[in-house]
């Protein structure tokens, strides 16, 4: 990648996510609160519902930025020879470069992403307070408390969002003939983010009930088929995938923000 190139997928992906993340945090709010163990009303129910936001400001740029530069950088390194350069190796390039992206986006996102959800939880405490909290019960190892699945639940997700968002594009632009719109790249990942949301629902349920778990509790030890399972053993179905229908909603939505800000930026800034 040229340093140009560089800079604007670093701009163009950072704008993206804050603008995404702070538009629709209402929405991020109540999957929060109908995932949680307590339940959406003593969660808070609709009261609060920007509680935590100033994390969600702080974090969103440098994940967002982090994630485009990784997943551009290994695009363009991996698409420069071997067997990875060929055409149908596409998806697999895409695939590898969005799980790096998003491991690299995880060490900023997911100390920013405890102190949101636990704010969002407790709608009557502040994101200073929490974040206080966290680090004197756990220190700074507790706010990477849910590292590991929060990158269980982003790479599947990556992994089917990119490649059927590329996939989209390319289909839609040889139809039409030339290369699309920043509004039509905004549709190809308003669609993929939905499929991509609804099947990875049960690895977000688990990733928030560890967030949210007691320090010292087995929830909070990071065992994600326990969580799942102790899941399924208490609410079934539904509960593995409460919250899909706002997740669902956010992330199409958003979706179609973040990926056409990305697009209409970047290709501004080149």
């Amino acid at each position: 990648m040229q340093r140009r190139e560089y800079i604007s997928s670093l701009v163009a992906g950072g704008c993206a996510g804050m603008f995404v993340d702070l538009t629709l945090f209402p929405l991020d709010t109540i999957k929060t609160r109908l995932q949680s163990q307590q339940g959406f009303y003593k969660a808070g129910g609709f009261r609060g519902i920007y509680a935590g936001v100033p994390s969600a400001a702080v974090g969103s740029f440098p994940s967002a930025a982090a994630f485009f530069v990784t997943y551009e950088c290994t695009k363009s390194l991996l698409g420069a020879g071997g067997a990875l350069s060929a055409p149908h190796a596409a998806p697999v390039t895409h695939m590898l470069a969005a799980s790096l992206g998003e491991i690299v986006a995880c060490l900023i996102r997911v100390p920013t992403e405890v102190v949101k959800q636990r704010t969002q939880a407790s709608p009557f405490t502040t994101t200073y307070h929490t974040l206080l909290a966290a680090l004197r019960e756990e220190g700074v190892r507790g706010l990477y408390r849910g590292f590991g699945s929060t990158v269980l639940r982003e790479i599947p997700f990556s992994l089917v969002q990119f490649p059927l968002w590329e996939y989209l594009k390319i289909l839609w632009s040889r139809r039409q003939g030339h290369t699309l719109y920043s509004w039509q790249a905004a549709v190809c990942g308003a669609f993929a983010g939905a499929v991509a949301a609804f099947v990875t629902t049960p690895l977000d349920v688990a990733k928030t009930r560890i967030m949210l778990a007691k320090a010292g509790s087995t929830m909070a030890s990071g065992n994600i088929p326990l969580v799942l399972y102790d899941v399924w053993k208490s609410q079934g179905l539904t509960g593995l995938f409460a919250g899909s229908i706002p997740r669902m909603t956010f992330i199409s939505v958003g979706g179609f923000i973040f990926l056409g800000t990305y697009e209409k930026v970047r290709r501004t800034l080149l």
